[in-house]
Formats: C-alpha cells, structure tokens, sequence
C-alpha cells in the first residue's frame, strides 16, 4: 500500500465502497462522487488492464478502446510493477464469468 495514500479519510471512502451491494448501488454512488468523464477514465483502465492480461498488443488496445499509449503503458507498469490490485480483481472476475 502507498503510503502517501494511505489515511483515515480514504480508508474511509474504501470502506464505504465495500458497503456497495449491487450494481445499481455502484452506480448511483459513483455518479454521486465522480464525473462521468472520471468514470470513463476508470473504465478504460481497467479495459486496457484486462486486454493486457488477454495478451493483445499496445496498437489494438489503442485502436478497441481509444487509450493513448501513454495510459497502455501506465496500466501495464501497474499490472508488472504496482501492488497487485489488478491481478487481485481480475482473478475473481475472470474465474466467476
């Protein structure tokens, strides 16, 4: 965990996420505390994260989602170099579809 993340104020926030019981609750409260275009952002990384996993290049990524490179490269340091969220999350999808 990054420490210069971790605090009372965004253990918070999470534990209130985790509070979420479906997905009607998860949207209304991410329209509530993010702009559309955060959500999309969001989206699109995780988008990005789950090609990378699937194997497919920078260029089809690019081309299926509309992320510049510079976000593909952003996720995939992530994905190869950041704390395992990714992995954790994508893990339990990918087993219960």
């Amino acid at each position: 965990m990054n420490d210069k993340l971790k605090n009372s104020e965004c253990d918070m926030l999470f534990s209130a996420i985790l509070e979420l019981q479906n997905i009607s609750e998860c949207y209304a409260f991410f329209e509530d505390i993010c702009t559309v275009n955060e959500i999309k952002s969001l989206v699109q990384r995780f988008e990005v994260a789950k090609m990378l996993k699937d194997g497919e290049t920078y260029m089809s990524i690019a081309k299926k989602t509309g992320a510049s490179t510079a976000t593909i490269s952003r996720v995939n340091r992530a994905l190869n170099y950041g704390s395992g969220g990714y992995e954790t999350i994508l893990g339990r999808i990918m087993t219960s579809l």
